[in-house]
């Protein structure tokens, strides 16, 4: 894992942060440890803390309310776990379902990830025109669900607490 997430009062996800940052917030009772990374500490003369996973503030945060995750390349790929939408070999690229020379936009909708093989032989043309079928359709997540999924793009999605993926929508997405 990349960072701890870290969760508002409220148990919604609102950020992450390294795992050192996520300790002094811990020790300056900020937050509270959540989930604990197992097996792994941080110890000090005085100290033996294990490393946190999810931390929840102690302070309700009022956050802006964002209804969509903004659109990335690296979005796109963590969305659809590095595998490619038409063959589900390993992902490195992002597909424009319709091209942009054809007007096709990066959003969500129109964007998968794709193995280098499938991107080339797909070139300029829409799916339906290179005779190529999506596995998977693509959705927009929404910012709590792409904060969990870039959470668990490292294989450490099977480590979040089940608690948390039932709160955020996530579960079975593991």
């Amino acid at each position: 894992m990349s960072g701890t997430l870290v969760l508002n009062a409220s148990y919604e996800p609102l950020s992450t942060v390294s795992p050192r940052r996520a300790v002094v917030l811990v020790l300056q009772r900020k937050a509270d440890l959540e989930h604990a990374v197992p097996g792994v500490h941080f110890r000090a003369a005085a100290l033996d803390l294990p490393v946190p996973q999810v931390i929840r503030l102690r302070r309700f945060v009022k956050v802006p309310f964002r209804q969509q995750a903004p659109w990335s390349r690296r979005g796109v790929l963590v969305r659809d776990r590095h595998r490619c939408a038409y063959c589900g070999r390993r992902a490195s690229t992002v597909d424009h379902l319709v091209p942009r020379s054809r007007g096709g936009g990066d959003t969500w909708l129109n964007t998968v990830a794709a193995c280098a093989d499938d991107n080339r032989r797909k070139a300029n043309r829409t799916p339906a025109e290179a005779g190529m079928r999506l596995l998977v359709e693509p959705f927009q997540p929404t910012p709590a669900d792409a904060l969990v999924l870039a959470l668990g793009a490292g294989g450490a999605s099977a480590a979040l607490p089940e608690w948390l993926a039932a709160r955020t929508g996530m579960a079975g997405a593991a």
